[in-house]
This record gives C-alpha cells, structure tokens and sequence, in this order.
C-alpha cells in the first residue's frame, strides 16, 4: 500500500520563494548602505554589522535557491524529490548565523576594554533605516514554516536587535560619553540570539538525520493503526521528515488472519482514513499475514 500526497502549500511553495526572495533583496541593498554608513560615522559597531549583514546575504541568497530547486518535482535520481535541499540550506544557514554571532562578538569584546566614540548622529540616523529595512524583512519571513525561513527569520530578527541596541547607543551617546554600552548590548543580543539558533540547529540535524519529527505523533500513529480490527501487531514503524514540514511513514500491518481481496481494499480505505488527520507525503504500508515471516527480520 503506497500513498504520495500531492498536496499544495503555497504558504510554503512560491509564496516562500516570494518572501526569501524579499528578504535577500532588502539585505543585500542595505548591506552596501551599511559599508558606506560605518565608513562615514566611523563606526567600527557599525562596519563589524555590514560584515555580518554580507553573511545573512550570502546565506538567505543560497536558501533562496536551494528553495526554488527544493520544488523540483521527484526524479529517478532523488525519487523522494529535492525537498530535503531546503533542510539541507537550514543546516548551512544556521553555521553561517553562528560564525557571524562569533564574529560580532569577537568585534565587541575589545571595546569593552578600549570603547571608541563614534559619530552618534550618524549612528542615529542608521539605526532608524537599520530597523525599517531589517524589520520588514523579518515580518516578510514571520510567516514562513520551513525551518529554513525560521533560521533566516532569526538572522533578520538578530539584525533588528543590533539595530535597536545601535539606536539605543546613539541616542545616548549623544548626550553623555558612554561609549562601552555598544559592545555592551551588541554581546547581548548576540549571546540570545546564539541560544535560539544552536536549539533551532540541534533541531534540523535531528531531522536531517532522520529522528523522528513528532514523537507524539509517531505514538499517535502507532495506537490509530493498531486500533483498526484486522490489525493483530506492526513493526517496522518509520516515521521521519523529508525537510521539518513533509513527513514519511512506512509501516508493516500484521493482520489476524488471511483475508480475500476485496477486504483488503476495504481495509486499505480504512487505514488510510486513519492516516488522513496526519497529512503525511508518503506513506508505505505492508501487509503480514499470520505464519507469514517477515522478510525485513534479520
């Protein structure tokens, strides 16, 4: 018994495309604004920022494409298709956030033993276009599902964050010399956002190693196909994802007894009303009769 649903999402389908697409465009342009910006305020904060900026780019323009090829329809090759290119892009991504958060640190931890007054009026001035533009790139991505738009989510919302600790600075700044309340706030917001990312991170290794998605679900599953009549036991019991969204179930059913062909069917439908709730991609389930040994069994 096989099934493959043909389902469409386009929150997650072009409507994903839509918003990296968005997300890279606004990132890319602001990042130039920023080397300009930090060069002209003198702004080492400011600078160390584009840096940062530039990997976001480089890491929502691969997630972008990795995303349009993920919705490659199956082939003889990938005969599950090119989802799991999209989980693949979240593994990257999440490396490329941490090394930038390292990076920003490794910026900001001198300044606390030597801070640098900078040009507050300029900071001012990019802290506010900071927050629109990174803002409204992260509102693009809030409602993306995939794990790769909740990774990049994170790197715009880590943006936001820098921008606000920028505006906040430099609205000090500009009436008392506290110049240590960059680095200060910079390493804050760093140091959260590194929690969030390396949860996010162990998450998608799970699923790129085939964990299971949904423990409850799985036990769910187990119980639903159990609870069916002609069912006497199962083993074999495979529930993984193919990229945190799309999940795949293959199953051997030992039945109670030999049953002719037009109730198979019937219990065919039945296990597949069971399953319906679940919204699986793919299911695969076989059918035992008793003495009959399984040829999966070592």
């Amino acid at each position: 018994m096989h099934s493959h649903s043909h389902h469409h999402h386009p929150k997650n389908g072009n409507t994903s495309s839509q918003r990296l697409g968005w997300a890279f465009a606004l990132n890319v342009s602001f990042t130039i604004i920023e080397f300009i910006g930090g060069w002209l305020t003198n702004s080492t904060a400011i600078m160390a920022d584009a840096v940062h900026d530039l990997g976001d780019s480089l890491a929502i323009g691969s997630a972008w494409l990795l995303n349009k090829v993920g919705g490659k329809e199956a082939d003889t090759y990938f005969s599950y298709g090119y989802r799991r290119l999209s989980l693949f892009g979240a593994v990257i991504n999440a490396v490329v956030l941490i090394v930038g958060s390292l990076w920003v640190l490794f910026e900001a931890l001198p300044r606390l033993f030597a801070p640098q007054m900078p040009v507050a009026e300029g900071m001012f001035v990019l802290a506010i276009f900071g927050v629109a533009v990174n803002g409204y790139a992260a509102y693009k991505l809030s409602d993306g599902e995939s794990l790769n738009e909740r990774v990049l989510n994170w790197h715009l919302i880590e943006d936001v964050m820098g921008w606000v600790a920028v505006l906040l600075v430099s609205t000090v700044l500009m009436f008392v010399d506290w110049p240590i309340l960059d680095p200060i706030l910079s390493i804050g917001f760093t140091l959260f956002i590194l929690f969030n990312v390396f949860k996010t991170l162990r998450e998608t290794l799970g699923l790129f190693l085939q964990a299971v998605p949904d423990q409850a679900a799985q036990l769910a599953i187990r119980n639903d196909l159990l609870n069916i009549e002609q069912v006497a036991n199962l083993h074999h019991l495979h529930f993984w994802s193919l990229d945190g969204e799309h999940h795949v179930l293959t199953a051997h059913l030992l039945l109670d007894s030999m049953l002719p062909p037009d109730q198979l069917i019937i219990l065919k439908d039945e296990i597949s009303l069971s399953l319906k709730k679940y919204d699986l991609a793919h299911t695969t389930i076989e059918f035992e009769f008793p003495q009959e040994v399984c040829r999966d069994e070592p």
